[in-house]
């Protein structure tokens, strides 16, 4: 007989990756409950379960914990929106969860044991109003929403409270015809919106104000196809979905914590993998100067041609289009500095045993999974680089996402 619908009372335990925490029932069966938080007394629903364990949703609050918050956003809490995990948590408390977790992973997976300080940036102290980029999914009648936790059910929403207010009102409209519309601002305030048509025809546009609209494929439908952010001093040109930081303040606050964790030298030679539209590939740039080098290393087609365009001022810059994995055997070794910033599923373990092999003095890793990150910790260790320092950053403020930035250095 399924548990799915019944109703527990349980004692939470502690945070857990991925937006929930960890409780047992009386007969010991792990329970991964959202909504809640550590030490709470609750009552939770229970919406799925396997052979090794029960999700559920807290839906009353027995004794709440002293961090517990009213969630401002009306579409946030069980069986509503599941794009924020903790509207439940004050935003302090939010960063003590996710040390937590980043800790967790670590131990866990890397044997690594660190105190792990998340540090707040600028910007949105109360959590909301950051994101400059939001894909919305669209329902068959062509009202915009968010899906649910673990579903593909869409919520619809008239207004997300953790966008940024320069966004585009796209929600306002109906968009038929239309599987998802991401709507961007840029820093420079120039708004975007990025159509995923539900079908061969060409998208209509509804009456929005924008600087430029396109399809997820490039097509343009109107307007430019790229938005201007600025970031290191320099402007930058992101064409479409292309990847970007969604919190203002991310660009800035990640350059500047790798350079710190390799300080390249002038004449040195760097590796910038994963290198986007150039952001570290600048950065490093401008540091070892013209006497020095940058390989960068992007398989993004659009990055790439981005990338040449933003860094062409940069003669020590070279841009290599390609996969990462099959790439790297044609970068010219050794390097002194390595910065990677792979995607959600991390670098692995083949790519990590290549940049090992290329000797690198330092290495900067950003990581916006933590269990990705201690994963490749561990094979770093394999290859006989230990993680000399790690810093963790708020830039995703209600989520259960965090950012690091991760040195490594040679064992001996």
């Amino acid at each position: 007989m399924t548990l799915v619908g019944s109703r527990l009372e349980l004692t939470i335990g502690p945070v857990a990756h991925g937006g929930h925490c960890v409780a047992r029932t009386e007969e010991g069966q792990v329970v991964f409950v959202r909504h809640s938080l550590p030490g709470e007394r609750v009552v939770a629903e229970v919406t799925s379960e396997t052979a090794k364990f029960l999700r559920a949703d807290c839906v009353e609050v027995l004794a709440a914990s002293p961090d517990r918050v009213e969630a401002p956003c009306p579409y946030a809490g069980p069986g509503r929106c599941g794009g924020c995990d903790f509207q439940h948590v004050s935003v302090a408390a939010q960063r003590d969860l996710l040390g937590a977790v980043v800790a967790d992973q670590l131990r866990r997976l890397a044997g690594v044991e660190v105190a792990v300080d998340v540090e707040a940036v600028p910007g949105a102290a109360d959590g909301l109003g950051w994101r400059t980029r939001v894909r919305y999914r669209a329902t068959p009648d062509g009202r915009l929403g968010l899906r649910k936790h673990r579903s593909h059910e869409v919520v619809p929403v008239d207004r997300c409270l953790i966008a940024a207010p320069g966004l585009a009102d796209v929600t306002e409209h109906r968009w038929p015809g239309t599987a998802s519309v991401e709507a961007v601002v840029s820093g420079t305030g120039e708004r975007l919106v990025v159509v995923e048509p539900s079908g061969r025809r060409r998208p209509a546009l509804p009456g929005i104000e924008v600087d430029g609209a396109v399809t997820d494929s490039g097509e343009r439908l109107g307007g430019r196809t790229w938005v201007t952010e600025r970031a290191v001093g320099r402007d930058w040109r992101v064409t479409g979905a292309g990847f970007w930081q969604v919190h203002p303040a991310a660009a800035e606050t990640l350059a500047d914590a790798v350079l710190e964790a390799v300080r390249p030298q002038p004449g040195e030679h760097a590796l910038d993998l994963y290198s986007g539209v150039g952001l570290f590939s600048a950065a490093l740039a401008e540091a070892v100067g013209p006497e020095g080098r940058v390989v960068a290393v992007e398989g993004a087609e659009r990055a790439v041609k981005d990338a040449r365009r933003n860094l062409r001022d940069l003669p020590q810059v070279r841009i290599v289009g390609g996969p990462v994995r099959r790439s790297l055997p044609t970068v010219e070794s050794p390097c002194d500095v390595v910065v990677l910033d792979p995607p959600r599923t991390g670098a692995r373990a083949e790519v990590v045993s290549r940049i090992a092999a290329l000797g690198p003095r330092a290495v900067a890793y950003v990581a916006c999974d933590p269990a990705a990150l201690a994963r490749d910790v561990a094979t770093f260790a394999a290859h006989g680089y230990r993680l000399r320092s790690l810093r963790a950053f708020q830039l995703f403020p209600m989520t259960h996402h965090v950012e690091c930035v991760a040195t490594l250095a040679p064992s001996s």
